[in-house]
């Protein structure tokens, strides 16, 4: 079972490194359109400014839980290493606990209510006019991502933690 769920990490990470990849490759070809515009033809096509915060903050999103996913997140170790390995892996069991809550809380719960109220007033953004709905959708979509990822790991931990247990007794 643990085979198959750092199959599953594994497969969920390489969807947002790709997902990662093509943004990133469209953000660029869209700041170079843009600078293009300016200096060449005088005048900055309107939507390259715009495209170009809406697919930022996909990426930094998208790009927050592909980092959780390959566990490359920022942390504080000195003090955690200094704790016994049983209590490691016991706060380590808390804080994947912590973040699954956040994750379902705030990023699924409140970012599934962001989407449906902009969707429910029609806001527009003003150069692409398309519903401001399908940019806060990054925030549900990057935590559904952490959930999964975070399940993932919390399940992996606590199977290395009664692992321990068991070979303690």
């Amino acid at each position: 079972m643990l085979a198959m769920l750092k199959t599953m990490r594994i497969g969920l990470c390489r969807v947002l490194e790709f997902a990662l990849i093509i943004a990133v490759i469209v953000l660029t070809l869209d700041v170079l359109w843009g600078v293009i515009t300016r200096y060449v033809f005088g005048s900055q096509a309107k939507w390259t400014e715009e495209l170009a915060r809406f697919l930022l903050v996909w990426v930094s999103l998208l790009g927050g839980a592909a980092a959780f996913g390959e566990k490359a997140h920022l942390g504080v170790d000195y003090f955690f290493n200094l704790l016994e390995p049983s209590a490691r892996r016991l706060l380590t069991i808390l804080s994947y606990v912590a973040i699954i809550f956040f994750a379902v809380s705030v990023f699924i719960v409140g970012g599934v209510q962001l989407v449906q109220s902009n969707f429910a007033s029609g806001q527009m953004a003003p150069a692409l006019q398309i519903n401001m709905g399908w940019v806060y959708a990054a925030v549900p979509v990057a935590g559904v991502f952490i959930l999964l990822l975070a399940c993932q790991q919390l399940i992996e931990t606590m199977a290395e933690y009664f692992a321990s247990a068991k070979e303690a007794n």
